[in-house]
């Protein structure tokens, strides 16, 4: 199998957003996928991108991808965060996960991040093991926190006796 790692192009998000709604189906969350090829487009190529990622073709078919964006810590400064790696059920166990992998570390190292981190879900036993044999440090330290569009929608400035004043 000839597979090829290229880095994504507008065209390719229809492909993108397809592999996207199968992981969340695979993550038993099929209906939590909002964004749209045009919220994409602008995110992703439009005049101040947070993203970037990669597609992997069998056959000029987009059967993977890698998708990534920089992110800041006040402790570490510059770093990339790997968003998601998906690749299609008929390609899974062929490599194809460990190319696009390897080209999102070579970004981090071009870019000298000094971290990369990503998140995997504790029952995804296949991806656990795939970065434990690329030997990743796994933190049991932090608690991942959130805030969903609706609650984003009715947040509330006005916490008990303290009155937190939105500015503009």
């Amino acid at each position: 199998m000839n597979i090829t790692i290229k880095k994504g192009v507008k065209s390719d998000l229809p492909f993108a957003l397809e592999l996207i709604k199968e992981l969340a189906s695979y993550e038993k969350a099929p209906l939590e996928v909002s964004v749209s090829i045009e919220e994409m487009e602008e995110d992703g190529f439009g005049k101040n991108p947070i993203f970037e990622f990669f597609v992997a073709e069998a056959d000029s078919k987009i059967v993977g991808i890698a998708l990534y964006y920089i992110k800041y810590s006040t402790w570490k400064g510059k770093c990339l965060f790997l968003e998601d790696i998906i690749v299609t059920e008929s390609f899974r166990k062929a490599g194809i996960g460990k190319k696009l992998f390897d080209e999102v570390v070579k970004v981090a190292k071009e870019m000298k991040v000094r971290r990369m981190e990503w998140q995997v879900l504790e029952w995804n036993t296949p991806a656990i093991k795939f970065y434990e044999r690329v030997n990743s440090k796994f933190d049991n330290e932090w608690v991942n926190c959130k805030l969903n569009e609706n609650q984003l929608e009715n947040y509330s400035f006005n916490h008990g006796d303290t009155e937190i004043t939105k500015t503009h």
